[in-house]
């Protein structure tokens, strides 16, 4: 693979996507208040995405998060326990399992998201509306592309 882009605008390019790696890690873009760093990143996505999806079963889940099924069902298991996902009975095949976003995981997961909504207003405070759009279309496509590249490569091998 070959590119047109300097290597300097590369490697500054990887040097951000590291250091802001680390600060997401150093606050888990938990928020503030509260409930900051209250929930971690697996269940938080897994929650949004049952939010916005709706219910599903442990495949789907997995599928639409680009991970396998045994580590959703790993990751889902304390939040069943906790009471934010239930378990329930698929409505055409009352053998299968689908997970649902339960009232208290949907209250949990609105606490979170307003106080995460707080910390993105507190970084971008000094932004444009224009500039915090802009970043997130930009974001956005960057997370898209990374995904799309992560896809294509083959498994890793455990070295030996």
């Amino acid at each position: 693979m070959t590119t047109d882009l300097a290597p300097g605008v590369l490697d500054a390019l990887q040097h951000q996507v590291a250091v802001f790696a680390r600060r997401a890690e150093q606050t888990r873009l938990g928020g503030v208040g509260q409930v900051r760093n209250s929930m971690d990143r697996a269940a938080y996505l897994l929650l949004n995405r049952l939010d916005q999806e709706g219910p599903m079963g442990v495949k789907a889940l997995a599928a639409g998060m680009g991970i396998d099924s045994s580590t959703v069902t790993r990751q889902v298991a304390p939040l069943v326990d906790t009471g934010l996902v239930k378990r329930t009975s698929h409505p055409e095949d009352g053998r299968a399992v689908v997970l649902q976003l339960s009232p208290r995981g949907k209250a949990r997961l609105d606490e979170v998201r307003g106080s995460r909504r707080e910390l993105m207003a507190l970084v971008t405070s000094g932004w444009t509306e224009e500039e915090r759009d802009v970043f997130t279309t930009l974001l956005t496509r960057f997370n898209s592309a990374l995904s799309e590249v992560h896809n294509a490569l083959p498994p890793a091998t455990p070295a030996s």
